[in-house]
């Protein structure tokens, strides 16, 4: 089928954008537009616009933006086909014609359908009569209300081998048999696939029924406790998600979507407001349906059981997720209590248990790393050496170069400092303890790090961090906070790190961590400057040293200019290791310090775009836009410090 833009702009055009909208989202006329609260994010104030004339919507929040199609496909996650299949049934527009073999096949698929809706309605008849108030009472016993029980469309299949072949004979036995319903075996009559079993229908994005599931009730019973259809022409369970359709756009809401392992998970963190949920087909997370998860959220979060089994899922969806990973998408796990399924714990302790696990995820970094640390013993150094050729495989299976090479990173970082643990570890280990030169001097950078440079980086390095002269930066950032203590505690930690890496700013930070409390009104700003805490200098313009700036503006340039500060220090050590690794890996040593060196120079001139310059003092004060005269010396012609 071949869908030209004239036919795909018709369609849009037959379109109502705001009647579509307004299915699931409250709209306000706004002029000649339409405004309602942002369904893409959470929002207090409307940011979300609706324009029929221009045919697209558009949020000036998170910058969400399409027309029609784009609506069913981001908010209902449709496939692009199905929705241009809806939105043309509803505009009374014909599709082009398909070529006859594809017309052929979506007709046997209709069919299909027609059957699969049949024994959905078949199964709930079932489930309201008598027959099914067994099933009805084991649902009633986990907590399931009727809202829910009517929402998830749970039937009962009877314990007859004819009875479904039966009711829906109209259909003919190979249609049933093609649907997955009926089971052919040699020398006997079809027979009913699910007997004696609670039924769930399972659906496409588009909420229509493609396949079954059925828990028996009968635990003495040797058949198996969950049952699903089998691949059908409609129905792949390693391309379908259960409940997608309803997750979907509650998850587009949420700004995440949480996998578990069962249908009945899924229902019972619905049925306690946890909407955006979904499980696999009762097996391992496939490269498919790691795909639909990244459609909705950037990182999906996989909530699995706490024991050996919850740990091997983890690692198979690791396995799956590393050569797909991309820029912004991976993967989050949540490990339950052993014992403890997603069901279990909010019956047990709430929705607030569960809802603090999840916002507290592993990384699938974190995940790599403790799996293969504690996999086999690490006691000898042929061990030793085994896990980093485990974690070397591990990152081998990453498809994107530079995920890749930061994991690489990473991990051998992380096995470093676990196989060569600093002095100190050893020393407490064994009981014996000399004291440093460089706890003797304070030098709070470290000479594990200095040692291992070249002496003419090494004596650089040191005096970037031991200068006598103050960073102009760094005495005008601390002026504003001082100028504005009610954001003293809300960068607590950044000031510390501050402290940690830079030793000239530490007895200034600890003055206003001091003395923000006590908000002390004398002198010219609320906390007072002192021998330790100089005035802001004369040839800087911030915005939280000066009057009449909006708040929110002050707030915002004093977080990032203190947060641009704190990572200044950091890049001189990682451009120092950098260099040291010029011997053993001369490529990606001087990769990772141009690298490095490209991160500083930005950090340089967005600090002196923030500080403007006095017009009046232009001729006798540097710039500190222009990186060549950046507040600790480096230079950009050539001569370059590290």
């Amino acid at each position: 089928m071949s869908l030209s833009p004239q036919w795909l702009d018709e369609l849009r055009a037959r379109t109502s954008l705001s009647a579509l909208i307004r299915r699931t989202v409250k709209l306000q006329r706004a002029g000649n537009e339409w405004k309602a609260c942002c369904p893409f994010h959470n929002e207090k104030t409307p940011s979300f616009y609706v324009n029929d004339d221009k045919g697209f919507y558009h949020c000036f929040g998170c910058e969400a933006h399409g027309d029609a199609l784009r609506w069913l496909t981001d908010q209902r996650g449709l496939a692009f086909m199905d929705a241009v299949k809806e939105l043309a049934a509803e505009a009374g527009l014909e599709l082009p014609a398909p070529d006859p073999i594809m017309a052929k096949r979506a007709e046997r698929r209709a069919g299909l359908h027609d059957v699969l809706q049949a024994a959905q309605d078949w199964f709930a008849g079932n489930f309201a009569s008598t027959q099914g108030a067994r099933a009805r009472d084991y649902l009633s016993a986990r907590g399931l209300d009727a809202p829910t029980l009517a929402r998830f469309g749970f039937g009962w299949a009877p314990d007859e081998r004819g009875a479904l072949r039966e009711a829906l004979g109209r259909f003919g036995e190979a249609l049933l048999v093609e649907a997955g319903l009926l089971v052919v075996a040699e020398g006997k009559e079809p027979y009913d696939r699910f007997r004696a079993r609670v039924m769930l229908p399972i659906h496409d994005a588009r909420g229509r029924a493609i396949a079954f599931g059925g828990r028996i009730l009968d635990a003495r019973s040797n058949a198996p406790k969950y049952l699903n259809s089998p691949d059908t022409p409609l129905f792949d369970k390693g391309r379908t998600l259960y409940n997608l359709h309803q997750a979907g756009p509650a998850a587009r809401k949420a700004g995440r979507i949480v996998v578990v392992e069962g249908y009945m998970d899924v229902i019972a963190l619905a049925a306690a407001g946890i909407e955006e949920v979904v499980a696999p087909m009762g097996t391992a997370l496939t490269e498919q349906q790691l795909e639909l998860l990244w459609r909705v959220a950037d990182k999906p979060i996989l909530c699995l059981d706490g024991d050996e089994a919850g740990q091997r899922a983890a690692m198979r969806a690791v396995g799956r997720a590393l050569p797909l990973l991309q820029p912004g998408h991976s993967l989050e796990i949540v490990r339950l209590p052993a014992g403890l399924d997603p069901d279990d714990l909010v019956r047990r302790d709430g929705k607030a248990a569960l809802e603090a696990l999840l916002a507290a995820p592993v990384t699938l970094l974190d995940t790599i790393w403790e799996y293969e640390r504690t996999a086999l013993p690490l006691a000898a150094p042929e061990e030793k050496a085994g896990l980093k050729q485990r974690l070397l495989a591990q990152v081998e299976a990453i498809g994107d170069s530079d995920i890749r090479a930061l994991y690489r990173r990473e991990l051998l970082d992380r096995f470093s400092a676990f196989a060569f643990p600093p002095r100190e570890r050893q020393e407490q280990a064994s009981g014996v303890h000399r004291p440093r030169k460089s706890e003797r001097r304070g030098d709070r950078w470290g000479q594990l790090t200095i040692g291992r440079l070249a002496p003419e980086h090494a004596a650089e390095l040191r005096r970037s961090a031991e200068g006598g002269a103050r960073d102009v930066f760094t005495q005008a950032i601390l002026a504003g906070l001082a100028r504005h203590p009610d954001q003293i505690a809300r960068h607590s930690e950044t000031l510390l790190q501050l402290a940690a890496v830079d030793p000239r700013a530490e007895a200034g930070v600890d003055h206003l961590l001091e003395q923000s409390q006590a908000l002390e009104a004398d002198g010219k700003y609320p906390i007072s400057v002192s021998a330790v805490l100089a005035p802001p200098p004369g040839n800087t313009r911030f915005s939280f040293l000066e009057d009449g700036h909006d708040p929110d503006d002050v707030r915002e340039d004093l977080a990032e200019a203190l947060t641009l500060l704190v990572e200044r220090p950091a890049l001189e050590i990682a451009i120092g290791a950098a260099t040291a690794r010029f011997d053993e890996d001369p490529e990606g040593a001087f990769a990772e310090q141009q690298r490095l060196r490209k991160r500083k120079l930005e950090i340089e001139t967005r600090l002196g775009q923030m500080a403007r310059k006095r017009a009046a003092s232009a001729s006798a004060e540097p710039d500190f836009s222009d990186p060549a005269n950046a507040a600790d010396g480096t230079r950009t012609n050539g001569m370059k410090r590290s």
